[in-house]
């Protein structure tokens, strides 16, 4: 063997031993990754199995949620009902959408006989109806119930890519619960119950706020997910033992 093909052989040695052992390190992380999402798919089944549960339960007393939500810090999609009155002057505006038209979903702070409050989405109204004085007909008085699914507060804003809640245009992109509040002209000190409650499909005078836009719908590819990392890392280990068996070929 000369010299020159000596030399070359040192080199290529480390090389594809390097080679090597990247190559086993990614498809170690492509396992990892793999098996992630597997654990996000049981996950998200259980999530899906709760919310299937107690979607399909019968309403609780606002005090039986407040208890569980005390306790668990979840309660959401679980049915409630509560009693009270509305305060409009402080309904809030959240951007939203429905069945493909832009607007609103109004929460209107409603009263309760124990002295707090609790932010009550009533549901949608057209963009151009934003003004509660172009729907009076839903702007329902006196003593009212209302069943709804218990909502768990955020803890902050979902996403960087949202804009930030337009307070004095009264225009809300994530739902801040404490500013809703504070801006909706409650009493001074005024206790807020801590979850928003979304109203049910029950009609509203004159038709609006459009009830139960409650959007339930929970993407789970996680299965696909850990399907395409697995079969990455299968594809990475095929390409690692026909590179550890050419050197034995070749001598």
């Amino acid at each position: 063997m000369s010299e020159a093909s000596l030399r070359t052989d040192g080199r290529s040695r480390p090389r594809s031993a390097l080679l090597l052992g990247l190559g086993l390190v990614l498809f170690l992380i492509l396992l990892v990754l793999g098996t992630w999402q597997m654990q996000r798919l049981y996950w998200k089944e259980g999530l899906l199995q709760t919310i299937d549960q107690r979607t399909h339960s019968a309403p609780l007393p606002l005090v039986a949620v407040e208890k569980e939500f005390a306790a668990t810090g979840d309660v959401d999609y679980t049915p409630v009902t509560v009693t009270g009155t509305f305060l409009h002057q402080g309904e809030r505006h959240f951007y939203a959408t429905w069945e493909g038209d832009a607007g609103f979903n109004v929460y209107t702070p409603l009263a309760l006989d124990d002295g707090r409050f609790v932010l009550i989405n009533r549901g949608f109204v057209p963009y151009d109806l934003k003004d509660a004085a172009k729907r009076a007909k839903g702007q329902v008085a006196g003593r009212v119930t209302v069943t709804g699914l218990a909502r768990n507060p955020l803890p902050g804003k979902p996403s960087m890519m949202l804009p930030d809640n337009d307070v004095a245009k009264n225009i809300f992109y994530w739902k801040d619960r404490d500013v809703m509040a504070a801006s909706a002209g409650l009493p001074a000190g005024a206790a807020l119950v801590p979850i928003f409650i979304d109203a049910d499909k029950t009609p509203n005078p004159g038709g609006l706020p459009v009830g139960g836009v409650t959007i339930i719908d929970l993407p789970n590819s996680h299965l696909q997910y850990a399907m395409t990392w697995y079969g990455l890392a299968a594809a990475l280990a095929a390409v690692l033992i026909l590179r550890l068996r050419r050197p034995a070929k070749d001598e």
